[in-house]
């Protein structure tokens, strides 16, 4: 007579289920490491005595590089890489935000993602933080985005400020002022919020289960 051990095949599958998802809770935590030591490595740069950021000309122009591809019909640029000395401290601190808002949504989406990594391992996912938090994540996606799109507008128009005080042609070249808003952070938010109504409705169906049980 064979027996056989029906909860042998359960056991591994719970103990494979539980390694993908702390390997994806730390890989969150990693991506949030990463996020923070970019945000230092840039405020770093830009803090130094010489300052390069692209600018956004009125006319940029051709790339004669290229004229002689084959394969290529036509090429243009429209912004410049401009090593500046003495910029403003407000243009420094601008450009700082540009990058590092969109940086501190990429952290609070990794930290939701953390959180519901282990939630799961617990097999409790559908808690009424993790809506609250997966809110507050939407919430920083879309505002950081757009801040930190508009934050790096204000910086370069500062910075062409700060070049045409030495030079008022400077604006016949170089755009004074040009925001150029990507809603992508739009789109990414209100899909964190649908996804938090979701977790929403699913802790109070799970509320109501135990309670019928």
């Amino acid at each position: 007579m064979t027996i056989h051990d029906t909860t042998t095949g359960p056991r591994r599958r719970r103990l494979g289920e539980g390694f993908v998802l702390g390997l994806i809770a730390t890989g969150a935590v990693s991506v949030a490491i990463a996020a923070v030591i970019a945000i230092v490595l840039r405020a770093i740069d830009l803090f130094g005595p010489a300052v390069t950021i692209p600018l956004p000309l009125h006319d940029g122009g051709s790339v004669p590089e290229l004229d002689d591809v084959p394969e290529v019909l036509a090429s243009s640029y429209s912004a410049a890489s401009v090593t500046v000395g003495g910029l403003p401290a407000g243009a420094r601190w601008l450009l700082v935000l540009e990058g590092a808002l969109p940086a501190l949504a990429t952290v609070g989406v990794c930290v939701v993602a953390w959180w519901l990594g282990v939630s799961l391992i617990r097999a409790r996912p559908f808690r009424r933080s993790m809506s609250t938090a997966i809110g507050v994540a939407a919430i920083l996606v879309l505002a950081a985005g757009l801040l930190g799109q508009l934050s790096g507008a204000l910086g370069r128009s500062i910075a062409v400020d700060h070049l045409a005080a030495g030079d008022p042609g400077v604006h016949k070249i170089l755009w004074p002022f040009l925001a150029e808003i990507g809603l992508a952070p739009v789109g990414w938010g209100f899909a964190l919020a649908l996804i938090a109504t979701a977790f929403q409705l699913g802790s109070r169906l799970q509320k109501d289960t135990e309670g019928l049980v």
